[in-house]
């Protein structure tokens, strides 16, 4: 069985920037049609959402999918909260690590797997500011590495 491509939509760098991912789930989305054709035309934002449990189901609020042009009466609200499709032992496994301190879900990419549309989303614990300094001093020593072999190479 050949393994399905994936197109990505949108992704949430931020999401790297400012938590710890310590567990990623696929979660399928439940969507309108002319939020569908939207998407097909790239027109999606995650960078402001944020994902909440309520009575045993998952739902995304935040998440902006621009009105579809052709769309007229149709269309949905762009910021409407979505429902997130997932598995009630994921739900669970989730909810159980949500209780416990600093613990939320982020959505990291969202993709078509096939025709359908899919969001990563990714169970993360908040990082301190010198966590982020940290990470970002570790990347600027890569980069300075990089040009020196570059240079070393070239030379």
């Amino acid at each position: 069985m050949a393994k399905e491509a994936k197109k990505l939509i949108a992704n949430n760098k931020k999401a790297f920037h400012d938590y710890f991912i310590e567990d990623k789930y696929e979660a399928g989305i439940a969507l309108a049609g002319t939020e569908v054709k939207s998407l097909r035309l790239g027109k999606c934002s995650v960078k402001e959402a944020f994902i909440r449990i309520e009575n045993g189901e998952v739902y995304i609020y935040n998440m902006h999918i621009s009105p579809y042009e052709k769309g007229n009466i149709f269309n949905k609200d762009p910021l409407r909260i979505k429902k997130l499709l997932l598995h009630r032992s994921e739900i669970r496994k989730m909810e159980g690590q949500i209780a416990q301190k600093g613990y939320t879900i982020v959505p990291l990419n969202v993709y078509f797997k096939g025709s359908l549309v899919k969001v990563e989303i990714g169970l993360a614990k908040g990082k301190k500011l010198y966590d982020k300094r940290h990470d970002i001093a570790k990347k600027d020593q890569n980069r300075e590495a990089q040009r020196q072999f570059k240079i070393r190479n070239l030379g």
